[in-house]
């Protein structure tokens, strides 16, 4: 049995050793060998689109394929039969993007960003700095007191949350399913009509599907105060740009800040760049898998013991 695994990153095999499986590196920027047509097993990250469609059509032995992405789009849509079975990395980036979206929310709150601005002109921003009001209402200051709403309540959001929390912040999630996950109070869809209007930021962490595309649409823009900000780090397909925009511009939104677009890298067309309280951030907030190596190991002992996988993404 054969597994390729990408050297976009420094992964340490001898934590692959021992199983029935013969190891093989290969380059995620190339067409695959033909040498490598008949791998049973694909790890994947950052692999190019015609790379990936040139493995669904000539690796016809292919029956599991474990991408390190947390949301492994690429892949899907890369046109591999439904005979194999695709897992995520689901678990991999929690910290890394969790971490991302405090700094951007700090970045928010305490204008890091117009710092810079006036930095760059040689300036002194009176108004940044010296006295200031201590929590005002009805603007996005501090994190102390704040109204954090976390829209796609998985595990990144559960990571984030306690620090929040412990930095003042009252948190709450929507997700599919209601309930208390971890200490926060999650709600479904059907409350951000009551939830939005009472949010000083809200932070994206969707997947990208059919489902969630455009899921921050004008109308639930509409419902968030002049203050409040937005910030993604999920997909950029779950919120309408172009209303983003148009909030933004009208000054019917706060600010926001986005680590994800609708197309990538940013065309620089993009009215986005030039959004009046708009941080761009370039889909930095994973990139770098952490635990790669033991998720590996334990599907691959589960894949050969014929156990159920980890991580199964529904196709």
């Amino acid at each position: 049995m054969k597994l390729l695994y990408p050297t976009s990153l420094v992964l340490d095999t001898g934590l692959l050793a021992g199983f029935a499986v013969s190891l093989h590196p290969y380059d995620v920027t190339v067409p695959l060998p033909s040498e490598h047509h008949d791998a049973d097993i694909l790890v994947t990250w950052g692999n190019s689109a015609a790379m990936l469609e040139g493995a669904a059509k000539h690796l016809q032995n292919l029956t599991w394929i474990q991408s390190l992405a947390a949301g492994p789009n690429d892949v899907l849509g890369a046109g591999f039969s439904d005979r194999v079975t695709v897992t995520s990395g689901s678990g991999l980036h929690d910290h890394t993007v969790a971490e991302h979206a405090l700094g951007l929310l700090l970045n928010a709150a305490r204008r890091f960003y117009e710092m810079r601005d006036f930095q760059r002109r040689r300036r002194w921003p009176g108004h940044l700095g010296g006295l200031q009001p201590d929590r005002p209402e009805r603007d996005f200051r501090t994190l102390q007191g704040a109204n954090i709403l976390v829209w796609g309540f998985g595990n990144i959001a559960r990571t984030l949350a306690p620090t929040l929390r412990s930095l003042g912040s009252h948190v709450r999630g929507v997700a599919r399913s209601a309930g208390v996950r971890d200490g926060t109070e999650v709600f479904t869809e059907s409350a951000l009509p009551n939830l939005l209007p009472e949010t000083d930021a809200l932070v994206m962490i969707l997947p990208g599907s059919d489902a969630t595309r455009g899921a921050l649409s004008e109308e639930r823009l509409a419902l968030l105060s002049p203050h409040a900000w937005v910030v993604n780090v999920g997909r950029g397909s779950s919120v309408d740009e172009e209303a983003l925009v148009r909030a933004l511009q009208a000054g019917k939104l706060g600010g926001a800040a986005l680590d994800v677009f609708e197309t990538e890298p940013l065309p620089k067309t993009s009215p986005l760049w030039n959004a009046p309280n708009l941080i761009v951030s370039p889909h930095a907030a994973g990139g770098r898998p952490q635990g790669a190596e033991s998720l590996i190991a334990d599907n691959l002992r589960r894949f050969l013991a014929e156990q159920p996988l980890r991580n199964i993404v529904e196709r």
